[in-house]
């Protein structure tokens, strides 16, 4: 005659004590919407042309993203944003604002009546592309009003959580303009991110990649150039938050 034997089956709590003491630690579910020990719930996007375009027929430009990406999802902002929402395990609410204004007359700009919503949208990470439509800062004087005007810009939107604001050098390399801009961070507490010189490789632009008429438009980042600025903002954000 043969005697059937039964074996207890461990319970999820025991199984998870013998694989803690086997040295195997219970895995545990990661926050969402977390990089590191910072909640990332809202990010914002200041910037110009190249962070953000309406359709403009007069220079052949339709899209409604930066230029010159292909399409939407291949735009820095777009593009970042995976990286974020991949990391944090949740899609972040985004907002996406053209500022060029404030780098053509950034003397004059009233930074709280013109960016009002901007500030009140209170974002957890900011990111700021700025400086390639600035005018040329010919002497050491220029770079102190421009670093000044940034300084104050960076207050005014993130003066609590500088930890989370990062600022980007210039597609189109401009020493004195990244020079005043990582000043400016260095004031306020921001990360100033130097994405070295990126128009230094023709393929970087959008015209290296598709037929664009407009001249302008065309030296634009394409597709590979938007990567590298998503791709250099990510891995500073990335280095700084999961400190």
């Amino acid at each position: 005659m043969f005697r059937i034997v039964r074996f207890a089956v461990p319970t999820l709590g025991l199984l998870a004590g013998i694989l803690t003491m086997a040295g195997e630690q219970p895995s545990v579910p990661k926050a969402e919407g977390v990089i590191g020990q910072t909640a990332i719930g809202k990010v914002l996007f200041l910037g110009n042309s190249i962070t953000l375009h309406g359709p403009l027929e007069s220079i052949g430009w339709s899209g409604n993203w930066g230029m010159a990406a292909s399409e939407q999802s291949k735009d820095y902002v777009h593009l970042l944003t995976k990286h974020i929402a991949d990391a944090s395990h949740k899609q972040p609410e985004i907002m996406v604002r053209n500022i060029a204004d404030f780098e053509r007359d950034y003397q004059n700009f009233d930074i709280q009546k013109n960016l009002e919503a901007a500030i009140a949208f209170e974002a957890d990470l900011i990111i700021i592309a700025i400086g390639e439509n600035v005018s040329s800062l010919a002497t050491e004087k220029d770079e102190q009003d421009y670093e000044a005007a940034v300084t104050a810009l960076l207050h005014a939107l993130h003066a609590k959580k500088m930890r989370a604001c990062f600022v980007r050098s210039t597609f189109w390399s401009d020493a004195a303009k990244d020079k005043a801009l990582s000043r400016a961070c260095d004031a306020t507490g921001a990360t100033f991110v130097n994405l070295g010189k990126l128009d230094a490789d023709e393929t970087h632009f959008a015209n290296s990649e598709r037929h664009i008429e407009h001249a302008g438009v065309g030296r634009h980042p394409g597709d590979k150039g938007m990567k590298a600025i998503a791709d250099g903002l990510w891995s500073a954000i990335e280095k700084k938050l999961q400190k």
